[in-house]
């Protein structure tokens, strides 16, 4: 057994490079397949865990923040924290966050009614955005440009039922340039960035965005490492956009971020850095 483990519960291209990173460094670690994991406990409470750090890498969130919280109850530095899992798995939570901490983001308003939602709506003007609190890759979002649809897509809402669909997320469109930016922050230093640009209004590589390589402009490192300190996330990816009258707004911040399109696209050996993070952590935990 190792002192560093990597958790994943699906092996991503992601997964094989932050793999291939670990080998480069010389590093011994595990591969954790976190479906499998079984932790136990002796009579004085402890348990047989023997790594020191963790990088946690699980596609599911539950799992992955289910796994984490189990470890650091037993001394197991997990990168990202369960806390930071919580926040910026939850967008009405990482929206929040970054408003006490004075960041710009688009103008959000969240209700838990339809017919409170409708008004917000109306009150906020067309278009929006209607989000789930939960989710990433672009799904279940949708445009809203009239009355008609908002009407719609929130009967959908109430019809299917579950308590996320009576959360109603909801955000101006934002007039961005066909595009938006994904800047990666490691340890607290922003390494590298990329647009997303799409003639879909959704610019996600997900959906088909293209990537293409984003000057760290200081306004870009600057504004996604106080995001990613709002929320305390050592390894995370900040998604801007650029609004043509207030600059740069902050979207949601992605706490086990896929990096395999922007290695090639930034000429930053992401993976790498990701390793070398989680080293330092396991050298000061010796």
């Amino acid at each position: 057994m190792a002192d560093l483990a990597v958790l994943y519960d699906r092996i991503r291209p992601d997964e094989k490079m932050l793999f291939e990173a670990l080998d480069g460094l010389g590093v011994p670690y595990d591969k954790v397949y976190t479906p499998q994991l079984k932790v136990t406990f002796d009579e004085a409470g402890r348990a047989n865990v023997p790594w020191r750090v963790a990088i946690e890498r699980c596609v599911s969130q539950t799992r992955g923040h289910a796994v984490t919280r189990a470890l650091e109850a037993f001394g197991v530095q997990v990168v990202n924290p369960s806390h930071v899992i919580e926040l910026c798995g939850d967008k009405l939570a990482t929206n929040a966050r970054l408003a006490a901490a004075g960041l710009p983001t688009p103008r959000t308003g969240v209700a838990f009614d339809s017919a409170a939602a409708l008004d917000l709506i109306e009150e906020m003007g067309y278009p929006v955005v209607l989000k789930p609190t939960v989710g990433s890759w672009g799904r279940m979002v949708s445009k809203l440009n009239d009355r008609d649809a908002a009407e719609a897509v929130i009967e959908h809402k109430e019809v299917l039922g579950g308590p996320q669909h009576g959360v109603f997320y909801i955000q101006e469109l934002v007039d961005k340039p066909g595009r938006d930016i994904r800047a990666f922050v490691v340890g607290g230093r922003c390494i590298g960035a990329i647009y997303r640009t799409s003639g879909h209004w959704i610019t996600n590589t997900a959906r088909g965005a293209r990537a293409s390589n984003c000057e760290v402009t200081p306004e870009v490192a600057d504004l996604a490492v106080r995001a990613a300190a709002a929320v305390q996330g050592q390894i995370v990816a900040i998604d801007l956009v650029e609004d043509p009258q207030r600059g740069l707004l902050v979207i949601e911040i992605n706490h086990t971020m896929e990096f395999k399109n922007s290695v090639a696209t930034t000429g930053v050996d992401i993976p790498r850095l990701m390793g070398e993070y989680a080293l330092s952590l396991l050298s000061g935990a010796s």
